[in-house]
C-alpha cells in the first residue's frame, strides 16, 4: 500500500489554488466540477504522479470546526519536507507568504510555519539526519 491522496480543508478553493501553485510552487493535478462540488488537487512538480493534496472546501460544519480548532491551537494542517528549509523560507517569503515562525531548530530538524491564507498553518521541515 502507499498513500496516493490526502486532503486539507480550505475556505476558498480558488484562493487556495493560487496560494499552493503560485506561492508554494505546487502543480495543479486535477480540477473538475459536478454541480456545486469541485474536485481540486495539487502535487509536487518533482513527483507529478506522487501523492496528491486535495484542496477540499470546508463547507461541512464539522470540517470547518476542525480546521478552525487546529489553526487556533497553532497546529499545522500539512507538513512538507525539504532539503533546504532556509532557502525555501526565503523563496516563499519573497512570493508574499506570511510566516508564523521563521526557520527554527528543534530536536532532529529545522522547521518553519506559514499561513496558507485559507485557514491553515503549513509546516515545512528539514530533517537533521538527511
Amino acid at each position: 500500500m502507499k498513500i496516493k491522496l490526502t486532503s486539507v480543508y480550505v475556505d476558498n478553493q480558488e484562493k487556495a489554488l493560487r496560494f499552493y501553485t503560485e506561492v508554494l510552487g505546487l502543480t495543479k493535478k486535477a480540477d473538475f466540477s459536478n454541480g456545486p462540488f469541485r474536485w481540486l488537487t495539487v502535487a509536487s512538480p518533482d513527483e507529478p504522479d506522487g501523492t496528491e493534496l486535495q484542496l477540499a472546501l470546508n463547507d461541512n460544519p464539522a470540517a470547518r470546526a476542525y480546521q478552525q480548532a487546529i489553526f487556533q491551537q497553532r497546529q499545522p494542517a500539512i507538513m512538507f519536507y525539504t532539503d533546504d528549509v532556509r532557502g525555501d523560507y526565503e523563496h516563499i517569503k519573497a512570493r508574499g507568504a506570511e510566516f508564523a515562525m521563521p526557520p527554527t531548530e528543534v530536536t532532529g530538524s529545522t522547521i518553519t510555519q506559514l499561513n496558507d491564507t485559507c485557514g491553515n498553518l503549513i509546516q515545512i521541515t528539514q530533517l537533521a539526519w538527511r
